[in-house]
């Protein structure tokens, strides 16, 4: 799989955003606050990346969070995209920064890591018991 983040990758419906935050599943996995729904669309995983104005005041550093978190998450994405076309479900995901300080990119590498382990064993708990056809 190529390592890239393309358009049907982002997550820009507003109506798909507003079901997110109304009706996800909710975790933290610091420095990350993550939500996830159910969602249909082209790509397995839309994401949102979400830095706050109220944590970062000034816009060079909302940009510089958001840039480290999509690179991050380009180069790491591939586990996650595996196991849900094994569950085969298609997902809407937000990743909102919480912390107050920008981490160095090696940390956020590693809680990516650890944030994607998260995602899949939430996920597989949230996912309604699928329905054999062979069994009477």
């Amino acid at each position: 799989m190529a390592h890239t983040f393309r358009k049907q990758e982002r997550l820009c419906s507003q109506r798909l955003i507003d079901r997110l935050y109304a009706d996800g599943h909710r975790f933290v996995a610091f420095p990350y606050s993550v939500q996830w729904c159910l969602a249909d669309g082209d790509a397995p995983c839309q994401v949102v990346i979400v830095a706050p104005k109220r944590r970062f005041r000034h816009a060079v550093d909302r940009n510089r969070v958001k840039r480290l978190t999509r690179e991050c998450w380009r180069l790491r994405k591939e586990t996650l995209y595996g196991s849900l076309a094994d569950m085969d479900v298609r997902i809407a995901l937000s990743l909102v920064y919480i912390h107050h300080d920008i981490l160095a990119y090696e940390q956020l590498g590693r809680k990516m890591d650890k944030l994607i382990e998260t995602l899949q064993s939430d996920i597989r708990k949230h996912l309604p018991p699928c329905e054999d056809s062979t069994t009477p």
